[in-house]
C-alpha cells in the first residue's frame, strides 16, 4: 500500500489486494460494487490489475479504504458478498469507523432453504438479535423495512431447528381497523388469511415450502390472528406479534400474559403507522410507555438507517417524518 499523494487538489491512495479472485469479487460484476462505493461515498476508484486507486478528499478516501479492506477480509473467510453489503458497510463505518464488520455480518442467525445466510446488516439489527438471545421479551420498534419481523422469524425458526423450543407462534391483528371479520366474505380462514399473508411469505422464504407446510399442518408452526391467543398459555414456544401498533391496549395485555415457561416473545411494530380508528389508543404505544425499565423486557429502536429495502424507502420515510413534524409544529402554534 502506498502513501497518499496530492492529485489536483485531491488526495489519492493505492490499495493492493493479493488474491486476484477475491479482488474480482470485491469489485463486483462489471465493477458494480466499486460504482456503488463511489456513489455512496463520493470517491473515485480506479482499477489496474490487483491495485485500486482511491481519489478524493481525506475523509472519503479513509472511509473507502476501511470499507474495501474490511469487505476483503470478509471474503477471505468465505463471506458471500452482495451489492447491498457495500451499502450496509458504508452506513456502518461512516457512523463509527472503529467497528469490525466481521462481528456484525458474520453473526449467522439462520441459513434459509435457499442456502442464503441470514445475518444482521446494521448495528441496531445486531443489537436486536443479541437481545432476543439474552432476554425473554423483546420489543422491536421502528419503520418498515428495518428487518424487525424477518429477523425475529429467523431467530424463531433457528430456535425450533435447534430444539430450543417446541413450536413457533406467529400472530398479527387480523383486521387492522378493528377485526370486523364478520363483514368479510368466506369462511374464517379466508377472512383472516389476507392479513397473515406477509408472515406466510416470510416463513416460506426461509424454509422449503413442503417442509414449512408440513410444520404448519402439524401445528409446530402456527400463524394466527391475535384474537386467537385469548385464553391460551404458551409454554416452550417462540411467540411473535407482528404489526403490534394495530393491537389495542387490551389485546396487548392479553397477548403478553400468554407467555408460559421456557418461552420467548418478540413484539414488532411501527408506532407511526397505527391503523386503529381515531380515538383508539395503540397497545404498542402504551406498552412502550409503561413497560420501560422492567428487568427482563428489552426495547430496540430502529431508524431510517436500518432500512434494508430499496434506497428510496429511506427517502420516503424521511419525507413522511418531515410532514409529521410539520403537523405537530402547526398544531402547537394553533393552540
Amino acid at each position: 500500500m502506498e502513501s497518499p499523494v496530492s492529485t489536483n487538489n485531491s488526495e489519492s491512495k493505492k490499495l493492493t489486494f493479493p488474491d486476484t479472485e477475491l479482488m474480482r469479487t470485491l469489485c463486483g460484476e462489471h465493477n458494480s460494487h466499486l460504482e456503488a462505493l463511489e456513489k455512496k461515498i463520493g470517491v473515485t476508484v480506479n482499477v489496474r490489475g490487483n491495485v485500486l486507486t482511491l481519489v478524493g478528499g481525506d475523509w472519503e478516501i479513509d472511509l473507502a479504504d476501511k470499507v474495501l479492506n474490511q469487505l476483503y477480509e470478509l471474503l477471505k473467510i468465505g463471506y458471500p458478498l452482495y451489492l447491498n453489503d457495500v451499502d450496509y458497510a458504508v452506513r456502518i463505518l461512516s457512523g463509527d469507523p472503529s467497528l469490525d464488520l466481521k462481528k456484525i455480518f458474520r453473526d449467522e442467525v439462520f441459513i434459509s432453504s435457499k442456502k442464503k445466510v441470514i445475518t444482521p446488516k446494521t448495528i441496531n439489527q445486531k443489537e436486536y438479535i443479541d437481545r432476543i438471545r439474552k432476554f425473554d421479551i423483546v420489543f422491536g420498534i421502528g419503520p418498515a423495512g428495518t428487518g424487525k419481523t424477518y429477523l425475529a422469524m429467523a431467530m424463531a425458526i433457528s430456535s425450533l431447528v435447534k430444539k430450543e423450543v417446541n413450536r413457533v407462534v406467529l400472530a398479527r391483528p387480523a383486521v387492522e381497523a378493528g377485526e370486523h371479520l364478520g363483514f368479510l366474505p368466506g369462511d374464517l380462514y379466508e377472512k383472516v388469511n389476507p392479513y397473515l399473508r406477509p408472515l406466510y411469505d416470510a416463513l416460506h422464504n426461509m424454509m422449503d415450502f413442503e417442509h414449512g407446510s408440513r410444520l404448519l399442518k402439524q401445528g409446530v408452526i402456527e400463524v394466527a390472528p391475535l384474537a386467537f391467543m385469548r385464553g391460551r398459555t404458551l409454554n416452550d414456544s417462540f411467540v411473535i406479534l407482528d404489526e403490534a401498533q394495530n393491537a389495542t391496549p387490551e389485546q396487548m395485555k392479553m397477548f403478553l400474559t400468554r407467555l408460559g415457561f421456557s418461552s420467548k416473545c418478540v413484539v414488532t411494530g411501527d408506532v407511526t403507522q397505527t391503523d386503529l380508528p381515531d380515538g383508539k389508543k395503540s397497545g404498542l404505544i402504551e406498552a412502550k410507555n409503561i413497560l420501560q425499565g422492567i428487568k427482563g423486557i428489552q426495547f430496540v429502536y430502529f431508524s431510517r438507517e436500518d432500512v434494508i429495502r430499496h434506497p428510496l424507502v429511506q427517502e420516503i420515510i424521511d419525507a413522511y417524518e418531515k410532514l409529521e413534524t410539520k403537523k405537530r409544529f402547526d398544531n402547537g402554534k394553533a393552540r
